[in-house]
């Protein structure tokens, strides 16, 4: 199988026309840009009233599923055609707004007010850079609820749910059980004694 090869690059323009380079992971991602990076999916490009005006505009480069389409290799399925709502641009106000009402051999009824679809291009990419690369040091647990959380936005909060647990404090020496003893020979190495 092969795996998707994701730009690395400063923004999303930058990830389409002129990448660092391509990782699949985020090890290699750092190699190439020899700084910290985030895995992010940002909207670029112009927003289309239909979605075959967008497959149109982007033919080669995102996925065709029409008859004769193009269809594009699995390590450069980066790129996706992506809806959005028209009045605020994003993807979260295209939640239905209705409860489901099972009236007429329907489930959901037909909404009058429903807001226009506009179909954008989204970018998922290695992003070089970004503010939790100062908190890195620190435990996520710690800064998440200290003072320097609260004014962190979306990416640098994911950053820091990705990154490895650290511990508060070292790990103490463990005492010795009920059934070990040292040896008086070798102080150094517990026996097991029952």
């Amino acid at each position: 199988m092969t795996a998707i090869l994701y730009p690395v690059a400063e923004t999303a323009e930058a990830a389409l026309h002129a990448p660092r380079g391509y990782a699949a992971r985020e090890r290699e991602a750092q190699s190439l840009a020899a700084y910290f990076v985030v895995f992010v999916s940002e909207l670029v490009g112009p927003a289309f009233a239909n979605r075959e005006a967008a497959l149109d505009a982007y033919a080669g480069r995102v996925e065709d599923e029409r008859p004769g389409g193009l269809s594009v290799p699995p390590e450069g399925r980066w790129r996706q055609l992506t809806p959005v709502c028209a009045q605020t641009g994003s993807r979260q106000a295209l939640k239905p707004s209705a409860q489901p009402s099972y009236h007429d051999g329907r489930r959901w009824p037909v909404l009058e007010d429903a807001q226009p679809i506009l179909w954008r291009l989204s970018v998922s990419y290695w992003k070089i850079g970004g503010a939790a690369k100062e908190l890195q040091s620190e435990a996520a647990r710690k800064i998440r609820r200290g003072e320097a959380g609260r004014s962190l936005a979306g990416p640098a909060l994911n950053a820091l749910a990705r990154q490895p647990l650290r511990p508060v404090r070292l790990q103490q020496p463990l005492d010795i059980g009920l059934f070990e003893m040292r040896p008086p020979e070798a102080p150094d190495t517990l026996i097991p004694d029952e």
